[in-house]
């Protein structure tokens, strides 16, 4: 797989030619699809900020407005009520998921239920992570992220990666994402974790992790 795992989306110019080394061609070039998920399921988001990340009118976190050739729009509620035939062959032909932030327990519930968790290993699209987007991807998010609580409790994502990601450090808004802060909740994954802040990113290929910043991050080991 070929992820790219932000806090803040395409923030810099360092994260943006990640993003087109990924893809091999121009973002003009190719196909996207967002999926704006895991907004209903977090009391700051919702339907509104969805609208918002959809049209490409949230500046602070770029995704959607880049300049895709396409851009369609994927709701993972939405999908075990129609048939596979009408959504995953768009999905295996698409270039990039766009995933949005929110809550990353809703998201990762709503990945499984839908069937999208079971075909990420399998698919070619280059996977962009948007905060929580990026946090499901890990094996768990950690106490201090869970707000919706899935039927079977805990805090566990879906581990496509093998680390955590603490997403917005030192954010302005978010007084509590200090790096003391990361330390404690990394102390509580016990196992690779990183923090990162909104002008960083982690790229994954094929399990090679590196990193992509123009601002500060840190990685937490055991």
């Amino acid at each position: 797989m070929r992820l790219l795992l932000t806090s803040a989306g395409i923030k810099n110019a360092s994260i943006h030619d990640a993003l087109v080394g990924l893809l091999g061609k121009p973002i003009a070039d190719s196909s996207a699809l967002c999926i704006p998920t895991a907004m209903y399921g977090h009391p700051m988001a919702g339907p509104g900020r969805a609208w918002q990340f959809i049209s490409g009118s949230e500046p602070r976190t770029p995704m959607c407005e880049l300049g895709w050739k396409s851009l369609g729009v994927l709701e993972l509620t939405a999908l075990p009520s129609i048939d596979e035939e009408l959504w995953v062959p768009l999905v295996r032909e698409t270039d990039v998921l766009l995933v949005g932030g929110g809550d990353a327990l809703y998201l990762c519930h709503w990945m499984r239920q839908s069937g999208l968790a079971d075909l990420l290993p399998s698919l070619h699209a280059v996977y962009v992570g948007l905060s929580a987007g990026s946090m499901a991807m890990a094996p768990r998010i950690g106490e201090d992220f869970v707000g919706w609580k899935p039927p079977t409790g805990g805090d566990g994502t879906l581990g496509v990666v093998g680390f955590s990601v603490f997403p917005h450090l030192d954010h302005e808004d978010l007084p509590e994402n200090t790096m003391a802060g990361a330390e404690r909740w990394a102390a509580e994954i016990a196992g690779p974790a990183y923090a990162i802040d909104d002008q960083t990113a982690v790229k994954v290929v094929d399990g090679a992790v590196e990193v992509v910043s123009e601002g500060h991050w840190k990685l937490f080991t055991p």
